[in-house]
């Protein structure tokens, strides 16, 4: 297994309309990541980077890219980690 560092997991934010209203919705934040990243992987970087605490990451892969759905915890608004990003 290749071990990768927190900042190498991220690569960006997904910034498209659907994305946005999963953050307003069902709080959650969309993610390209490493393909070789795993979902535990996925929620510690997120937890470090972005110092939340999250309750579940979903994974799909289209076309040799990884994109990664992080559910916050309910304490924790995605929308106010979008606006840090500047997707809002």
């Amino acid at each position: 297994m290749v071990k990768l560092r927190l900042d190498e997991i991220i690569r960006y934010p997904v910034t498209t309309e659907s994305a946005v209203r999963l953050i307003e919705s069902e709080n959650k934040l969309a993610f390209i990541v490493d393909i070789k990243a795993n979902k535990d992987g996925i929620k510690r970087a997120v937890e470090k980077l972005y110092q939340v605490k999250v309750d579940n990451v979903c994974t799909l892969i289209i076309r040799n890219q990884k994109k990664a759905f992080v559910k916050l915890k309910p304490e924790f608004k995605a929308s106010d980690v979008a606006i840090k990003l500047g997707i809002l």
